[in-house]
C-alpha cells in the first residue's frame, strides 16, 4: 500500500512538472495567436486589411498576452483546479467541451486499433519464434522492421490515395456521413464503422511489426531458459509448454508495453487523425498547434499526460502481480 501511495505522489509531481513545461514551452514558439488570427483574417474568404483585421481580432477576442508570463501561469493553474481549461480562441468555444467531443471518437478509433494489432502481432511473433531461422521467419522478421520503420503518415497518405481517392472504396475523411443521422441506429452505427476502417487499417499497418518483433524476441530468449528444457525434458505436452512456459514469460514485457500504449489512446495518431479529418484529440491538437490556440494545446497535453502517467502506474501494478518475481516496493 506504501508502494502505491508514493508512485501515486511521483504521478501527481509528474504530471504538474509536465503541465508546467508545456505552459512555458508553447511561448517559446515563434509566433502568437494574435498574430495568427491577424494573418489568418487577412486571407480567404475575408481579405481584411492589416488595420481591420487588427481591430476585429481586439474587438472579438479576450486574450491576455499583456500580462507578464508568471501572472498568466498563475491564472492557469488557478482555472485548473477549478475544471476551467479556457476558451479556445479558434473555434469560440470552452476547450473542456472541444476534448469532451474529440475524446470519444479517439477513444473509439484506438481502442480497436490496439487490439487487432496487438493480439495478432503476440500471436505471429510467438509462431516464427518457432521457426526461427526459416524463410517464413525472415520474411516476416524483415516485413516487420519495414512496417515499423514507415511513418504513420506515409501509410496514411497511401491509404487515403488509393483506397479513398483513386479507388474510391471507402471515404476519404470525416467520422461519419453528414447525411446520416446521429444516434444509436444500425445506420449509423454502420456508417461510423466504415468512416473508420481506413484510420483504423493505418493504425494496425505502422503498430503490428513492433508487436511482432518484440514477441519474437522474448520468446526467442525464454526458450532458451533452463526451466523450458526441463519441462521439455519431462515430457509435457507440447501446448502446455507453450501457453504456461513460453507464451506466459514472454509476453509479460509487453503488458507494460501495452498499458502505455493504451494511455497513448487519449493522445490519438496526431498525423492520422489529420490526414483524415477523424474528429479525435489528435486532430484537434494538429489544428490548434498550427493557430497557435494555447487553451486547446495545454487542454490535449494535459490530457495526454494524465492518461500516460496513470497507465505507467497500471502497468507498474499489472506487472507485479503477473510476476511474482517483482514484489511491490523492489
Amino acid at each position: 500500500m506504501r508502494w502505491i501511495i508514493k508512485r501515486f505522489i511521483l504521478a501527481l509531481f509528474t504530471i504538474f512538472f509536465s503541465l508546467t513545461f508545456t505552459f512555458f514551452l508553447i511561448r517559446l514558439m515563434p509566433g502568437n495567436p494574435i498574430d495568427s488570427l491577424i494573418l489568418d483574417y487577412m486571407g480567404p474568404p475575408y481579405y481584411l486589411s492589416y488595420e481591420e483585421a487588427v481591430n476585429l481580432v481586439k474587438s472579438f477576442y479576450d486574450i491576455e498576452l499583456d500580462k507578464p508570463l508568471w501572472m498568466q501561469y498563475i491564472d492557469y493553474l488557478t482555472n485548473i483546479l477549478r475544471g476551467d481549461f479556457g476558451i479556445s480562441y479558434i473555434y469560440f468555444t470552452p476547450v473542456i467541451k472541444i476534448i469532451s467531443y474529440g475524446l470519444p471518437w479517439t477513444v473509439f478509433l484506438l481502442s480497436i486499433s490496439l487490439p487487432l494489432s496487438f493480439f495478432p502481432g503476440v500471436l505471429i511473433g510467438m509462431a516464427i519464434a518457432y521457426k526461427r531461422g526459416s524463410k517464413l521467419d525472415n520474411s516476416i522478421t524483415m516485413l516487420s522492421i519495414i512496417l515499423r520503420a514507415i511513418p504513420n503518415y506515409i501509410v496514411a497518405i497511401l491509404l487515403l490515395y488509393f483506397l479513398g481517392i483513386v479507388l474510391g472504396i471507402f471515404p476519404s475523411g470525416g467520422s461519419h456521413d453528414v447525411r446520416t443521422t446521429p444516434g444509436f441506429t444500425l445506420e449509423y452505427i454502420l456508417d461510423v464503422l466504415y468512416h473508420s476502417i481506413l484510420p483504423i487499417t493505418s493504425y494496425i499497418i505502422v503498430t503490428i511489426g513492433g508487436w511482432i518483433i518484440s514477441m519474437r524476441s522474448n520468446t526467442i530468449s525464454v526458450l532458451g531458459e533452463d526451466y523450458v528444457r526441463v519441462a521439455e525434458a519431462r515430457g509435457l505436452p507440447e501446448r502446455r509448454i507453450i501457453f504456461t512456459y513460453v507464451g506466459r514469460n514472454a509476453i509479460l514485457p509487453l503488458f507494460t508495453t501495452l498499458a502505455i500504449s493504451i494511455g497513448y489512446v487519449f493522445g490519438g495518431s496526431v498525423f492520422i487523425e489529420s490526414i483524415f479529418t477523424y474528429p479525435g484529440i489528435g486532430y484537434f491538437l494538429s489544428s490548434a498547434v498550427t493557430s497557435k490556440d494555447y487553451p486547446v494545446i495545454q487542454g490535449c497535453f494535459l490530457i495526454i499526460t494524465i492518461s500516460v502517467v496513470l497507465a505507467n502506474l497500471f502497468a507498474d501494478i499489472l506487472y507485479s502481480r503477473l510476476d511474482p518475481r517483482i514484489k511491490m516496493g523492489d
